[in-house]
């Protein structure tokens, strides 16, 4: 899963895996409508959405999650490189 983010703090996370894509909003329990996926292990405010392809993501409801969500205070990101 790749992170992305706005400031010093990460925001959301997707990935594509074999039969599904992963789109995790860090502090999605923030948004309204919340959305619907509460993952196992990655924190009790992150929520998202499941697909079983990019054809299935709800672009105008998406796009406005990425856009509220940045406004909510985000994951700390590390200070520390690796180079």
């Amino acid at each position: 899963m790749a992170c992305h983010g706005v400031g010093d703090g990460w925001c959301f996370s997707c990935g594509a895996f074999a039969g599904r894509v992963m789109l995790m909003v860090i502090n999605g329990a923030a948004l309204d409508p919340v959305p619907f996926v509460a993952p196992v292990g990655v924190g009790s405010a992150t929520r998202g959405v499941v697909l079983a392809s990019v054809d299935d993501l709800d672009k105008p409801r998406v796009s406005a999650w990425m856009e509220r969500v940045t406004s909510v205070p985000g994951r700390r990101r590390a200070t520390s490189r690796l180079w």
